[in-house]
């Protein structure tokens, strides 16, 4: 390990940073347990070809502070594999139970999935190692992806902060930068409360239609493997136009940190809910919030899918996992806006504080977090 890995350390973490390297199918990965004072920890798998240890280190943070704000018995963590996750589908079963023997030893560290893996790869997590959360409901799990656990509470978040600023979601007008997994399902449920979704984008281009797309359309053509380039019912824009279209909510469900620095000025929207990890940079959120832009922490906007893994772990159902994501996820929000408002400091800061009060607490009883 390099001095220049040490400089992620502080006293919260992390645990441990482990490097995963099997060479008879390629493996290449980082896994990072950030805390564990609360529980073992619990972070998605991440496979991309660009991942990094930085990234995995921020995602493992993340998911400290968004499973100490959402109170469940759970540490963080987070695992990228450095990989094109739309690889032959039995290369990648073959090197997810790679990487799946490699995490085995690490016991205080729950995958779930995450960007580039699904259900069905923590099927062969299970049948590896027997330790993770995520699965199909064949194997008795509550399939957030499928249900779209995140999603949903992306829109209860959305709708907490409404109440707090007084403004309508029934007409708001959405934009969705993502429509994976998060991003179809978030749209989805922004429908069901009378918004409508004016633009979305994938990793081939942005839709833009002013007056609403057809939510369940648009879900139906990307599920049948459509790129929305190819989507006709709008106008094509370049992929990372979606930023900066006319509208009032947007909501970053894809990569880390497609809101920057030098592009925050070109949003619209006077509310940012966050679907994705870190998908604004801290410095562009202080820049948004200058301007009187309302942007809703990752950790606190985001937390259904692991809220889900939580109950799923322990044994719920279904129906206890979407109200104990409501429940959740409307009370945090409020709370950090309350915070927030009352500090005179950013939501960042708010939410922030509320969970590294809560991983502190936490700590108070563990010999070693």
């Amino acid at each position: 390990m390099t001095d220049t890995t040490f400089h992620f350390c502080d006293d919260l973490g992390p645990k441990a940073i482990v490097y995963l390297y099997e060479p008879r199918v390629n493996l290449k990965a980082i896994l990072v347990v950030d805390n564990v004072a609360a529980g073992p920890a619990i972070g998605g798998v991440r496979m991309a070809p660009d991942v990094s240890l930085e990234e995995c280190f921020r995602l493992a943070r993340a998911m400290t502070y968004k499973n100490a704000a959402a109170g469940i018995p759970h540490g963080g963590g987070k695992s990228v594999i450095f990989a094109d996750p739309s690889m032959d589908p039995a290369a990648k079963e073959e090197l997810v139970r790679a990487f799946a023997n490699a995490i085995r030893p690490v016991t205080d560290y729950i995958a779930g999935p995450d960007m580039g893996t699904n259900e069905t790869a923590m099927a062969w997590v299970l049948d590896e190692i027997g330790r993770c959360v995520g699965l199909p409901r064949e194997l008795g799990g509550i399939p957030l992806d499928e249900i779209g656990a995140t999603g949903f509470g992306v829109v209860v978040s959305a709708l907490a902060a409404s109440e707090h600023t007084n403004s309508k979601m029934d007409g708001a007008r959405v934009a969705m930068q993502g429509f994976g997994s998060v991003g179809k399902h978030a749209a989805r449920f922004f429908a069901e409360k009378g918004a409508l979704l004016v633009a979305a984008a994938d990793s081939t281009g942005t839709v833009y239609r002013p007056d609403g797309f057809d939510v369940a359309q648009l879900i139906t053509f990307k599920e049948g493997g459509g790129h929305l380039h190819e989507f006709s019912d709008g106008d094509r824009l370049d992929r990372d136009a979606v930023i900066a279209v006319d509208c009032d909510i947007l909501v970053p469900a894809a990569r880390p940190d497609v809101i920057r620095t030098n592009n925050q000025d070109q949003v619209k929207a006077t509310l940012i809910v966050q679907g994705a990890n870190i998908g604004v940079t801290e410095d562009a959120e202080l820049q948004l919030h200058e301007r009187g832009v309302l942007c809703l922490p990752d950790f606190i906007s985001n937390a259904g899918g692991v809220i889900c893994g939580s109950i799923e772990y322990q044994g719920g159902t279904e129906t206890q996992a979407l109200d104990v994501i409501e429940d959740k996820i409307r009370s945090n929000t409020r709370e950090v806006l309350t915070r927030a408002s009352a500090n005179n400091v950013t939501p960042r800061q708010a939410a922030t504080d509320l969970a590294e009060e809560r991983v502190r607490a936490a700590m108070r009883f563990r010999r070693w977090s």
